[in-house]
């Protein structure tokens, strides 16, 4: 069994950008956790700010249930103003060493949205620091991330070094994205995403419909455990 990260600035985007990989993940019997820094709080003005937060933590609990994850974690960040700072690093390299993953899932780095780019700094540096025998008030214990992917949601990954079919996984992707009823009335999410991986499918030839990745960091060992083309 493998520990799985999965790093979601907003409740939404791990389902947007690797929903089929997590379901996959799931059933191979890898033990999955996302990790949400932000609740989504500005995600809607018709909406106080502490009743929307609520209600996305209910639909990101609704729709990971349905991929089999039940490991959440809410850093509850401020919608929008997500920072690399010292706070967020130490608690994000405190959960990596807690949580020991051997796959950690971020956005990529030149993703359209502040946030995004933002949590693949922190993501980046934790990891990093996660492994090294430094920063105690991180915890005692160092854990060194054998895979890191970047993945896409606003804005397509240019240069694609890793592919994932989903194709017997995309039905319930979309089921899950669905539960995020409050952001669907803004953008057709569901719509989109099944675009975006069957392109994928049909352009790299890897299955009907496939999730893009960049592989940021792997190990030659870690390789025969993922799952699609080799780099």
């Amino acid at each position: 069994m493998k520990q799985i990260l999965v790093a979601a600035p907003h409740p939404d985007d791990d389902i947007i950008a690797c929903g089929g990989s997590i379901a996959k993940h799931c059933q191979a019997g890898n033990e999955v956790t996302i990790v949400y820094l932000t609740s989504g709080d500005a995600g809607g003005i018709e909406y106080d700010k502490d009743e929307l937060a609520a209600l996305r933590e209910t639909e990101a609990r609704q729709a990971a249930a349905l991929l089999g994850v039940n490991n959440l974690n809410f850093l509850k960040i401020a919608d929008g103003y997500i920072e690399f700072n010292r706070e967020n690093l130490i608690r994000i390299t405190s959960l990596i060493r807690a949580i020991k993953p051997h796959t950690v899932y971020i956005p990529h780095e030149r993703d359209g949205c502040r946030d995004h780019r933002e949590t693949h700094h922190l993501l980046r540096e934790a990891c990093k620091r996660a492994g090294e025998p430094f920063f105690p008030e991180c915890g005692r214990e160092p854990w060194s991330v054998d895979t890191i992917l970047g993945y896409e949601v606003w804005t397509p990954i240019e240069e694609i070094t890793y592919i994932e079919d989903i194709s017997t996984f995309i039905d319930r992707k979309l089921t899950a994205i669905q539960k995020h009823h409050s952001q669907l009335q803004y953008y057709r999410y569901d719509e989109a995403v099944k675009g975006l991986n069957r392109y994928r499918g049909i352009m790299t030839g890897k299955g009907d419909y496939c999730e893009a990745f960049q592989l940021i960091k792997y190990s030659v060992q870690e390789i025969d455990f993922i799952h699609g083309i080799r780099s």
